[in-house]
């Protein structure tokens, strides 16, 4: 009798898109965590030097006089990272076009929810830094890390009812596109016309091969690629290129699904009516069909749906987790901790992560509910949106993403913020999922 290890009858499981795009960002929320503790332990070890040098080190392109120099931790910052936005316009177009922000009545929770959780946090930020250096950072606590967040209520199983995982993954799509709204709008320091112009070109030729019917995704890789560097020379942060980029990829299959159907049975009928041998394997004409095969089901694929599905994983264990090691080792004086905390920009952040989202998110939500604008989530209660809420607090990858961004050049602040954003993203998830797990019940 033949066995299988555990994770070979997980990886024989058939998955719907939603159910990968989960899986997914929980993996990405183990390997963050991991990654984080990590990046804690070096920066308050013997070996904070050696770290700090690695993530500055300058790596450089050079051709002929044309020089690109950067260093490892500006090239995640600024190239990978682009690789992580192009994931969230893949994320937000799908969401739009068949997912849970396709249907307004389904969709009006989740994104006035969304819109309350970012303004709360903002709002007190600004309320507690006003007329400091620090108030620039108000967009750091809008944030909610979305991997960290799913990964806390998929982890609480059968106990939360699967309409509230599909509540908290909308509402974070949503905070995900105001984050990438409030960066291209607020965190842009100085605008190149003639770069950014060059980069508009690049974004129409995308759209020309998608209104071309063109599905191969070399060419939208390569002019995508030179739109980044447009971007990066604009002035904009280039991370936007990869949002931009994203809506520009073919969602609509070349194949019709009827004629997939038909076409793939008479093949299958085709394949079958030869004789197999054991000792030979296929002949010819077999491996032929099963090539066609091939191809027409890559045709009632569609890209976007393609390069969500390949490049999950690699973002979610490359390209978070080296971001994380990049930017979340702080050099932490618990002497000094309680007086870090207690900074405005400190403060701001953890009121806004925690009060704001909270505020913002569950009492939005409660607002619409009790005005019939919108509905609860099938099966779940108020009790377990507000715990909902909280770990919408859990701001991690996109704040400290802001918190670079607002703060550029300011060190001190940087690592204020960076302490917020750790203090209030842990307690957030925690008591959230404390919450959830003990106290709310479903309706």
């Amino acid at each position: 009798m033949k066995l299988y290890a555990p994770w070979e009858k997980a990886f024989k499981r058939v998955s719907t898109p939603f159910e990968h795009f989960l899986h997914a960002q929980t993996t990405t929320g183990v390997v963050l965590m991991f990654m984080t503790l990590l990046a804690l332990i070096l920066a308050n070890s013997p070996m904070t030097e050696s770290y700090v040098h690695f993530f500055h080190t300058k790596v450089d392109f050079t051709v002929g006089s044309w020089e690109l120099s950067h260093t490892i931790h500006h090239w995640i910052n600024d190239g990978l990272m682009a690789i992580f936005f192009f994931i969230i316009g893949l994320e937000i177009k799908r969401e739009v076009l068949v997912g849970e922000l396709s249907n307004i009545r389904v969709a009006i929770l989740p994104i006035m929810a969304a819109i309350g959780g970012m303004i709360f946090p903002a709002l007190i930020y600004y309320g507690i830094n006003a007329g400091t250096q620090g108030v620039g950072g108000w967009g750091i606590p809008m944030a909610t890390d979305i991997a960290f967040a799913i990964s806390a209520l998929v982890l609480l199983g059968k106990r939360v009812p699967p309409a509230l995982v599909t509540f908290l993954v909308a509402l974070a799509i949503v905070d995900d596109l105001g984050a990438v709204l409030v960066i291209a709008l607020f965190y842009t320091e100085q605008i190149h016309m003639l770069p950014l112009a060059l980069a508009g070109g690049m974004f129409l030729v995308l759209v020309l091969f998608n209104r071309f019917g063109i599905h191969m995704i070399l060419p939208y890789f390569v002019v995508g690629l030179i739109m980044w560097f447009f971007m990066l020379e604009s002035g904009i942060h280039a991370t936007i290129a990869g949002v931009i980029a994203a809506l520009a990829i073919p969602s609509k299959p070349k194949r019709s699904p009827a004629n997939f159907r038909k076409d793939a049975k008479s093949l299958l009928d085709e394949y079958e009516s030869y004789p197999i041998d054991e000792n030979e394997g296929m002949n010819e004409r077999q491996k032929a069909i099963l090539i066609k095969l091939k191809d027409n089901i890559n045709e009632i694929g569609t890209p976007a749906a393609r390069l969500e599905h390949d490049l999950h994983l690699p973002v979610a264990l490359i390209i978070i987790p080296l971001f994380a090691l990049a930017n979340a080792g702080i050099a932490i004086d618990f002497s000094s901790i309680s007086t870090t905390i207690m900074t405005p920009v400190s403060m701001g952040i953890i009121a806004g992560l925690i009060l704001g989202k909270v505020f913002g998110i569950f009492g939005v939500a409660w607002l619409a509910i009790k005005l019939k604008i919108a509905s609860l989530p099938h099966g779940s209660s108020m009790n377990q949106v507000f715990g909902v809420a909280f770990l919408g607090g859990i701001g991690f990858t996109m704040s400290i993403f802001v918190a670079d961004l607002a703060f550029l050049n300011t060190p001190e602040l940087i690592f204020q913020a960076k302490v917020g954003i750790l203090a209030a993203s842990l307690f957030a998830g925690l008591f959230g999922y404390s919450w959830l797990r003990f106290v709310a019940k479903s309706k």
